[in-house]
């Protein structure tokens, strides 16, 4: 039960960051919380590894894998923000939220994983979610759009890699990892989008690197006490939060297409991650 209550708790607490994120970058550039997120992650990710996962701090074994890993994230993470400075929080989630999916297609092709006529059908319904969404045809598509559903793919690239990590790296191993890697691409692009920062946006973007960090150590922890498999599905709770604070602080509030686009790929995601449980415990 505990590992339930952490995982959720992780993820509703993210929707935070990213309203944060959003604010911000009506006052700087994207790229500019990006860095922050980053480097004020590290700030706070070092001492708490420090005071509780000390014993676990080991120089990586997978360094190619981690370098790839962490170069997706980063990405991922780049086009989000970058998505949700144009977009409503819920658009973009809901969009990002296509990663299950695509990873479904790439373990075909990286993990050399066999995927049935469930699976599949479950891709379909998800592709047909996001079509719902962005209406091609009906609406103008834009950049920010695209930027969401290219968080989603370099995100499924990213779960892929870190598939591929099994058991050589602790989970803080890679958390410091990612967070260091990502911290050296963003302070090299910085500079050329760089705008003094006042008192009140240097603690913003504290109090986002301190919320996201926050929702992932609370993820992490959940996963030293509960199944990766039966976790996953509570991810989509994540929409719930994003979308109170995308109301609650931006008047935003998505329309029906987007919850119909929402529940089919909610559906087709918690179908995969269902199959593929019931798949592990026959193998």
């Amino acid at each position: 039960m505990l590992a339930y209550i952490l995982n959720l708790s992780g993820w509703l607490l993210l929707p935070f960051m990213d309203g944060i994120a959003k604010f911000l970058s009506t006052e700087i550039h994207f790229v500019q919380v990006v860095w922050g997120r980053y480097f004020f992650m590290l700030l706070v990710s070092f001492p708490l590894a420090l005071m509780f996962f000390r014993k676990e701090i080991k120089f990586p074994q997978s360094i190619s894998v981690q370098l790839f890993r962490s170069f997706f994230l980063f990405l991922s993470t780049v086009f989000f923000f970058y998505a949700i400075s144009i977009i409503s929080l819920a658009e973009a989630l809901t969009l990002a939220f296509i990663s299950p999916i695509i990873v479904t297609i790439l373990s075909i092709f990286f993990l050399n994983e066999k995927v049935g006529i469930h699976r599949w059908t479950a891709v379909v319904i998800g592709f047909l979610g996001v079509l719902v969404i962005i209406r091609p045809g009906f609406l103008d598509i834009n950049f920010a759009s695209l930027s969401a559903l290219a968080a989603g793919i370099t995100y499924a690239f990213y779960i892929i890699y870190t598939r591929k990590l099994s058991f050589t790296d602790s989970a803080i191993v890679t958390l410091l990892f990612t967070g260091v890697v990502g911290c050296i691409f963003i302070s090299i692009i910085v500079p050329f989008y760089w705008t003094n920062l006042d008192t009140r946006q240097l603690l913003l973007l504290i109090s986002l690197a301190s919320i996201g960090m926050l929702g992932h150590f609370l993820i992490i922890l959940s996963l030293r006490l509960g199944e990766a498999s039966k976790l996953a599905p509570l991810g989509y709770f994540e929409i719930s939060t994003n979308i109170l604070v995308g109301y609650a602080f931006f008047g935003d509030l998505p329309d029906l297409w987007i919850y119909l686009g929402l529940s089919l790929i909610v559906f087709s995601g918690i179908y995969i991650f269902i199959r593929e449980n019931k798949e592990s415990k026959i193998k």
